[in-house]
């Protein structure tokens, strides 16, 4: 992916954030914490996830190349819709 990682802090952010709460969940759930909270965190975590992946699409996915035989091309609007619904 070729965006500035400037712009994508906020995001390296979150991901940080993401990986520690599944360090938790997982650790929740050996010590055999309750299910709803569990589910809890999980949804949490999961929420990042998608507000991450959202946020790089805010930021600059027109910018994203595709190499397509050793031709270097912009994704098309179907493609970036299909990029964004992925996340849904």
């Amino acid at each position: 992916m070729e965006i500035d990682s400037a712009q994508l802090t906020d995001v390296l952010g979150r991901l940080k954030r993401v990986q520690g709460q599944v360090g938790g969940i997982i650790k929740m759930i050996e010590e055999g914490r309750d299910c709803a909270a569990v589910v809890t965190q999980l949804a949490a975590a999961s929420r990042a996830l998608d507000r991450a992946g959202f946020k790089i699409i805010a930021t600059g996915m027109r910018q994203c190349m595709v190499e397509d035989d050793a031709q270097v091309r912009h994704l098309d609007e179907a493609e970036l819709e299909r990029l964004f619904l992925s996340l849904a």
